[in-house]
């Protein structure tokens, strides 16, 4: 008998637990939605692409009778991670009766320009649109860049960010002919990188080259600066700047003429040699030739080997001025 009473109590007590916890479920559910609580997880960057009244909005739309139990949280949780500058979020309804909402907003490692399209990339190297109600300050990379390569480069922008140095010279990337080329603030040249690859490396070769050349010379007298080479930094010259003008076209011409005058005096020697020791013969042939009186013909025998000697001063002079147009066209 006393297990049948207590069996009995215990039916007692679930029957009437379940009628209470049935009744204030119900009675919970057709109370109405105090109050939506959104937080907006902003890291060390903060980002403004969503607006909390767009939120708001979407709430109304899965709960348009503002009750407790109308509202379908897991539709309107995927509709939420469904905008794109979300990366996640999290909604739930606490005790009170509150609606919870938890946004965490992508937040853009560099926009890229690419085909004529303007975007941003995260970290994760999801592609997202520009907002028309926040601009980001951000890296900005130009050119044909494939998706795979979105995290290394979104790397390499980490590391310009950190470095002070970096941050001061760098302001865009562009990719040219398959290599990266960083594009600074102080002058018009260009640091030619190539490939991802040892970017350390590379970056640390660009800061030897600036504090011991560049910083005692005028940032705009080079065009570009390669550090895509091995234990090695290649400069090219800006030929728009002045005093690079005088130095491309000067420097050539001394070393062409060091190079040609030496041709030209041997080919110049040679006649005069053959010249000089006929002299005291043609002396003998004058005194002896004075009584039949044929200077005349003396003068027209002479005169073809002097023409000839100047042919060849002419046409040794000619390969010389071709030449020197050719060096010119190099440099150029």
């Amino acid at each position: 008998m006393k297990n049948k009473w207590r069996i009995l109590k215990i039916l007692v007590t679930v029957i009437l637990f379940g009628f209470l916890l049935s009744f204030s479920l119900k009675r919970f559910n057709n109370a109405r939605m105090e109050n939506v609580s959104i937080n907006m997880n902003q890291g060390k960057t903060p980002v403004y692409f969503i607006d909390e009244k767009d939120i708001k909005d979407l709430v109304k739309q899965y709960n348009p009778t503002k009750k407790i139990g109308d509202v379908k949280i897991p539709e309107l949780e995927t509709k939420i991670n469904e905008n794109p500058f979300v990366d996640s979020a999290n909604v739930f309804m606490n005790l009170n009766g509150n609606l919870n909402i938890d946004i965490k907003q992508r937040v853009p490692v560099f926009r890229l320009s690419k085909k004529g399209k303007d975007f941003y990339v995260d970290e994760k190297g999801v592609e997202f649109p520009i907002s028309k109600n926040f601009s980001y300050p951000c890296m900005l990379v130009m050119g044909d860049v494939e998706a795979s390569e979105y995290q290394e480069l979104g790397r390499l922008i980490e590391k310009i960010d950190k470095d002070d140095f970096c941050k001061k010279y760098f302001i865009g990337i562009k990719k040219e002919k398959g290599g990266y080329n960083l594009l600074t603030s102080d002058g018009h040249f260009k640091v030619e990188l190539g490939d991802l690859e040892n970017i350390d490396f590379k970056v640390q070769g660009f800061k030897t080259f600036v504090e011991k050349y560049l910083v005692y010379q005028n940032p705009q007298k080079y065009k570009k600066v390669s550090v895509k080479y091995n234990n090695q930094i290649v400069t090219t010259l800006n030929p728009y700047f002045k005093d690079n003008d005088s130095m491309l076209r000067n420097a050539p011409k001394i070393e062409i003429v060091k190079t040609e005058e030496k041709p030209v005096q041997l080919l110049a020697a040679t006649p005069v040699k053959t010249e000089a020791t006929p002299e005291p013969k043609k002396e003998a042939k004058k005194a002896d030739v004075k009584k039949e009186s044929t200077k005349p013909k003396t003068t027209e025998k002479k005169s073809p080997p002097k023409k000839s000697t100047e042919k060849k001063k002419e046409t040794s002079s000619k390969p010389s001025s071709d030449k020197k147009k050719k060096a010119k066209v190099i440099v150029e």
